[in-house]
């Protein structure tokens, strides 16, 4: 759907009319599940779907406050994010209430920061989570980044948003996106080189 058409199917829901909040759900509530579903390890369909379908009725709620600076899809997954942060908090204080252990948390925050040119040929995510048993980790790298790091690295390789898109949506320019995710990748990537090596090393000290 083009920008334009998007544009008026949203004046629509705004007028109240019912087949169009019917339209922009079958459109956008696909993409949402999955963006949520890939932000952490531990979600299954069945969290993925109530987080959604928290994320809808904050949409119903909002749709007022969405002024069409970014793309409705942009402004839709920064409220999925939020939303999946907010679950997983939830899940968070409830196994830590029974004794289990605690998933790793992947807050969103809309500030931003870090402005340094990276070296050239940083990986990304996707290439870090080729293996399913490194998922795990690499999920866990993702929450020990600072809030801006996770956000523009969640919609990049989650979302799948251009960095036009993200520009949009952070009041950022794309060259300035696309510096600031690179750094943010070096990150990770020494977030997770640490965690892989944490996880090789013995429990307990070896005695020879």
């Amino acid at each position: 759907m083009g920008a334009e058409a998007e544009n008026e199917l949203i004046a629509r829901c705004r007028q109240g009319e019912p087949e169009a909040w019917d339209e922009l759900f079958d459109r956008h509530y696909a993409a949402a599940g999955r963006f949520i579903f890939q932000l952490d390890s531990d979600f299954t369909r069945e969290d993925a779907d109530e987080i959604c379908q928290e994320v809808f009725l904050a949409v119903i709620r909002n749709l007022g406050s969405f002024q069409g600076e970014s793309q409705f899809q942009t402004w839709l997954f920064r409220i999925a994010a939020n939303k999946a942060r907010d679950y997983r908090e939830r899940q968070h204080a409830a196994k830590r209430g029974g004794r289990q252990k605690p998933v790793s948390l992947q807050a969103e925050d809309p500030e931003t920061g870090l402005t340094l040119d990276p070296p050239a040929g940083a990986p990304g995510p996707d290439a870090l989570l080729a293996h399913a048993e490194q998922a795990a980790l690499v999920h866990g790298a993702l929450g020990e980044l600072d809030a801006p790091c996770r956000e523009i690295v969640e919609l990049r390789y989650f979302g799948d948003l251009s960095y036009e898109e993200i520009g949009a949506a952070l009041k950022l320019n794309a060259k300035t996106v696309s510096s600031r995710l690179s750094r943010c990748l070096d990150r990770l990537e020494a977030i997770v080189r640490h965690l892989f090596a944490r996880e090789r090393t013995p429990a307990f000290p070896s005695n020879s």
